[in-house]
């Protein structure tokens, strides 16, 4: 299987602070891959080195093909960051407008998103007037207007309902099966069930990889909570 994304000996540092050490990963095409861990593990660092945004990256992180960040990776990758960014003066269609004309997309791209995401009804609603899920909502949206190869979501479901969460991981799971590649952390360890793989990680370290019943087996546990439990208790114990 093509890998999407591969990260060799890639760590980061902010100022004298090293904040994710030496990565080894490789994440393949058309998997859902989760990137579990607790507040402050490195999640977002890497997705950012991921996306090429990151400052302070040594290492090497090459994205279909390409180096992190090459210009011809503009639309095939899209990152969703953990805070909505979105224009809260604009509408919803003016926010996936303007983001239309910024990536080049076609306008048909606008209708699609809106419906892929269950924002129609709220199109011609200001960003400011809508809950924080809906927010998040739009900001995914903007993600999937270039109909990316990867998709970096960082953290999607915080604060949304369990029905929406639930609509959110049915419409992961169409885009990975139509061939495309999702990375998407988390800090709730029951979504590892969603996934296809997962990576665990703690303290700027991969402490586990592996499908979720590999992860389990090796650590002789029936939930991903107690077997990232177990491997953080060993890692902290090294």
């Amino acid at each position: 299987m093509t890998n999407a994304v591969e990260f060799a000996g890639v760590s980061v540092r902010r100022g004298k602070n090293e904040v994710v050490h030496g990565i080894d990963l490789t994440i393949p095409q058309g998997q859902l891959v989760g990137l579990l861990g607790p507040s402050g593990a490195g999640k977002s660092s890497l997705m950012r080195a991921l996306v090429g945004v990151q400052a302070g990256v040594t290492g090497t992180i090459t994205v279909l093909g390409s180096p992190a960040g090459s210009n011809s990776l503009a639309t095939r990758v899209a990152y969703d960051t953990q805070s909505a960014s979105v224009f809260d003066d604009l509408t919803v269609r003016q926010n996936l407008e303007y983001a239309r004309s910024m990536l080049g997309c076609d306008k048909r791209r606008i209708d699609d998103v809106l419906e892929q995401v269950n924002l129609g009804e709220f199109a011609s609603r200001r960003v400011e007037a809508l809950s924080g899920g809906q927010r998040s909502r739009v900001s995914l949206a903007t993600a999937l207007l270039a109909d990316p190869d990867v998709l970096v979501l960082d953290e999607p479901t915080v604060g949304l309902d369990p029905v929406l969460r639930e609509d959110l991981w049915s419409l992961f799971r169409a885009i990975v099966k139509s061939g495309k590649t999702i990375l998407v952390s988390s800090h709730v360890m029951d979504e590892a069930t969603r996934c296809d793989r997962l990576v665990f990680m703690r303290d700027g370290r991969i402490i586990a990889e592996g499908t979720l019943s590999e992860i389990q087996k090796s650590t002789k546990t029936t939930s991903a909570e107690d077997a990232f439990l177990v491997l953080a208790r060993q890692d902290g114990a090294k």
